[in-house]
Formats: C-alpha cells, sequence, structure tokens
C-alpha cells in the first residue's frame, strides 16, 4: 500500500455503513472524510469528475466509485476474512445486487415516509428536509420510485424472506458474514437506527433483528478524520496507478462498445444519480472501467466503476 484508505461519506448514509462495516470486517485502517448530503459538493467533485453519489473510496489518485466495486477493491486489499466464500461467490453477488437496489429502494420509501422523514431531519433547519427532497428527486429522474404503501407491502415481504435466512445461520448464508449481509444490512440499519420511530415493522422478524445486532457489532474498525481539503491535497500529490495495476485485479480489454481504449467517454449511472463524468478510457475490463481525468486542485485521477449498473458513451455523443 502507498496510500491510505479514505472513505468519504457522511455518518447517515445507508451506504456509507455498508462499507464502513466492511473496513471493520476486515480491520483496515481508514481516514474519514465527511461530505455533505446534498449538493453543492465543491470537494467531491475535484475527484470525482461529476459522480457525486456516497461513499467513495479514494486510495492516493485513485477513485472508486460505487460500493459494489469498492468490496471488490477492500478484497483486494485485505483478502480475509473474504467477502466472498468460494462455495457462495455467485449466490452472494447476485443476493447482494438485489439487496442493494430492489431491498434497499423499498427499505427507504418506507423509511422515508412522512414519520420517518419528520424524526430524521428533527431538529434541522426548517428547509433541509425540503433541499433533502429536491436533491434525491433530481437524483432518482430515471427511476420509478415506490409509494410508501407498496413500499411498506414490498418490505415486509423482504424482511420474511431475510428472516427465513436469518433463522437457519448466524449470517444470511452461514457462520460468517459474506456481502450478501453487509448489502442487506444497511437499508434495515437505516431503519433501526436513524428513523427507529418506524422500527416497529422488525417485530414480525425477530431473526431479522438478532441478525442485524450482530452486524452491527462488528464495528468501523480503526478511524481517523482527515479535512476535505487535505484528501484532495493527497490525490495532487501522488501519481495514480498505472491501469492494470492498481488495486482491481483484472486488467484484459473487453470491447463491448466498440470504444477504443484512448477515447474521450463519459460515464453514468443507470438509474440512481445520473450525472457524468468524463474523461478517456484507460480500462474497459470484464468488470470494470476507468478513466483518466485533470483536475485544477486534484491534478491527474483515475476514476474507476464497476460495469454493472453504469453506461459508457463517447463524449462526442457519436
Amino acid at each position: 500500500m502507498t496510500a491510505d484508505l479514505i472513505l468519504h461519506h457522511y455518518p447517515s448514509s445507508p451506504f456509507s455503513e455498508k462499507i464502513r462495516l466492511v473496513l471493520g470486517y476486515k480491520k483496515l485502517p481508514w481516514r474519514s472524510v465527511e461530505v455533505p448530503r446534498i449538493m453543492p459538493k465543491p470537494d467531491v467533485l475535484p475527484l470525482t469528475g461529476g459522480y457525486r453519489r456516497t461513499p467513495f473510496l479514494q486510495v492516493g489518485a485513485d477513485i472508486y466509485c460505487d460500493t459494489a466495486l469498492i468490496c471488490d477493491v477492500l478484497e483486494h486489499v485485505r483478502p480475509e476474512p473474504t467477502l466472498y466464500p468460494p462455495h457462495l461467490k455467485g449466490v452472494c453477488r447476485i443476493f447482494a445486487q438485489w439487496a442493494d437496489s430492489t431491498l434497499f429502494w423499498a427499505a427507504m420509501a418506507y423509511n422515508l415516509k412522512p414519520e420517518g422523514a419528520a424524526h430524521a431531519f428533527a431538529g434541522a433547519p426548517p428547509d433541509a428536509r425540503k433541499a433533502f427532497a429536491e436533491d434525491r428527486k433530481a437524483m432518482s429522474s430515471n427511476m420509478v420510485r415506490l409509494r410508501p404503501g407498496d413500499a411498506t407491502s414490498a418490505y415486509r415481504s423482504y424482511l420474511r424472506r431475510i428472516a427465513n435466512m436469518a433463522d437457519e445461520h448466524d449470517f444470511l448464508f452461514g457462520a460468517a458474514p459474506c456481502v450478501a449481509d453487509f448489502a442487506a444490512y444497511h437499508g434495515i440499519w437505516y431503519t433501526r437506527t436513524q428513523v427507529p420511530v418506524l422500527a416497529d415493522i422488525l417485530n414480525a422478524t425477530p431473526s431479522v433483528g438478532e441478525w442485524a445486532s450482530r452486524m452491527a457489532a462488528i464495528g468501523h474498525g480503526p478511524m481517523t478524520s482527515l479535512d476535505a481539503a487535505d484528501a484532495i491535497a493527497v490525490a495532487a500529490a501522488l501519481e495514480p496507478q498505472p491501469a492494470g495495476a492498481n488495486l482491481l485485479v483484472d486488467s484484459a480489454f473487453q470491447d463491448d462498445h466498440g470504444i477504443a481504449l484512448g477515447t474521450r467517454v463519459t460515464i453514468a449511472a443507470e438509474s440512481f444519480g445520473p450525472e457524468t463524468t468524463e474523461g478517456e478510457l484507460i480500462a474497459a475490463t470484464r468488470t470494470h472501467y476507468s478513466l483518466r481525468r485533470e483536475d485544477a486542485r486534484a491534478g491527474v485521477v483515475h476514476v474507476h466503476f464497476p460495469r454493472i449498473g453504469y453506461v459508457l458513451r463517447r463524449a462526442d455523443g457519436a
């Protein structure tokens, strides 16, 4: 390791809690940079180039976006204990993808119905709740959002399915957690810790609460705070790792778009968070894309995205 693991996050972010727990599970020391919940994010965009979802992981001048990719990076940094047990590698990834999308959005539509939102923003300035709602509306312009009643029904059903698994094991697939546990946990974490006024939905599935307590007990590991400007200075002072030599183990070019390496491209999420990041395509492997971009404050950075869930286009629109 030539640079610290720097997590850009904020305390009430569910996806950040997912990665904080993974760091704790792997007992990895990390630096904490707290970012704003909503735009503007003046110390985020110099590093990501447009991507504004939370969290993202910085290692020197390499920026890793999306928690699915961050989990792969942390697995490479410290393979044990593994997030991907060999006999469960396929099923735990598929479950995690479902949990990070279908389960999560049902949970959050339930969590942020009026009484939940009122609790989450209690004590905040009067316009904070409205600003947050408008920000997330802009980020979800490409999504179909569940109404609270539909979300409640779906969340109850999903909790029963998770209970069927938690009834049998300490964790969802066995005696130890895997990536599926961390992906399933964070929306439920929000119910338990951020909107406890709505946590009675968990009463019908006590094994889910017991499992969630075991997850919470993992903790966040050794953390020290870092100022956002200092994180940008770290990137500016270091060269990004060459494509194929960073913390992503696959490097072979996989061309599914007819876009050559070296082309100016944009990458954006398929649904939530439509903002684009533009740069030079320096890697397109079976699992990820990497862009080279330059910023006045951060210098040259490499920004990495998973293939799944992201759209690659030529910057000129051709």
